[in-house]
């Protein structure tokens, strides 16, 4: 949990720099509600806060847009630690990735208010825009490709942490690397998207670019940071690989064909609903290749 919270440190400077202290108050409040409403469950139970309520409260607060009501972030935090994780027993018994049910609860209770929460970087710290503007996603949905450089430096509107695609990938290697996240579970995101999103663009549809698709919104961010959440994610080799290409899958095909122009947190929620039947596949496909193995 801690070298999570270590890899969001420099994604949380840049967010800072881009979109001023706004973003250290929605942070300060994220963390403040949900450690609250954890020890007040934990509690009950004669039990303490774990750390990965730092790491749910962290990335909850940097998927918010930047303009996004305190009311609104603070709702969704508590709505996320209380219903996603708390009523299933705590850490470690949690169905549903915390941070992605807080941030879906909000994004559908507060459609528009959340996108008008989404602005233009100020001139490097010195403040936003307070005009909403059109994020990638939206551009993408147009038929529109997003500047690459924008997409890979964060210089454009959107969440508070999905920004720079170079930081957000850096993370993932030092995740990866010191064997915090699975190289699985981002793989097989990442690649199932990617592929799916060219054969949608080779078939003739307009707002499937593969490249963009991949850097653009959360796409990045969800797959380093929410996929491989290791209480919500599968922990069979083979059932990573299955789980990462539904939610891959899942985003391409909502952000492509639905009218919601990200798709990441519907498609972590099924991967989720699956994980735990994919692990037991995974054990019987394996029981059987044993036994057939033995048998021969």
């Amino acid at each position: 949990m801690r070298r999570v919270l270590y890899s969001l440190g420099p994604i949380l400077l840049l967010s800072i720099w881009l979109f001023g202290p706004r973003v250290l108050f929605l942070l300060g409040l994220s963390l403040v509600l949900g450690v609250a409403t954890e020890y007040l469950m934990e509690k009950r139970q004669g039990k303490k806060v774990s750390e990965a309520v730092l790491v749910s409260c962290s990335l909850y607060a940097l998927s918010l847009p930047p303009l996004v009501p305190a009311w609104i972030a603070g709702l969704g935090i508590v709505f996320g630690v209380f219903m996603a994780k708390e009523v299933y027993g705590g850490f470690g018994r949690n169905i549903f990735n915390p941070a992605i049910a807080g941030r879906l609860f909000v994004y559908i209770s507060f459609a528009t208010v959340m996108q008008a929460g989404f602005v233009q970087p100020g001139n490097f710290g010195l403040g936003v825009d307070a005009v909403g503007s059109a994020t990638p996603l939206v551009l993408l949905a147009k038929g529109e490709g997003p500047g690459l450089s924008s997409l890979l430096f964060g210089l454009r509107a959107g969440s508070i942490g999905e920004g720079s695609a170079i930081l957000i990938a850096a993370a993932g290697v030092y995740l990866v690397a010191t064997k915090t996240a699975s190289w699985r579970l981002v793989l097989s995101t990442l690649a199932s998207g990617g592929v799916l999103a060219l054969v949608l663009l080779l078939a003739g549809v307009p707002r499937a670019l593969p490249l963009e698709s991949l850097l653009a919104g959360s796409f990045l961010f969800v797959a380093v940071f929410m996929v491989t959440d290791p209480v919500s994610a599968p922990k069979k080799p083979f059932a990573q690989w299955c789980y990462g290409a539904i939610v891959g899958v899942c985003i391409v095909l909502i952000r492509t064909f639905s009218l919601f122009p990200e798709g990441t947190s519907f498609a972590v929620l099924l991967g989720n609903s699956a994980a735990s039947l994919l692990d037991e596949f995974a054990s019987s496909l394996k029981a059987r290749w044993t036994q057939r193995k033995a048998g021969s």
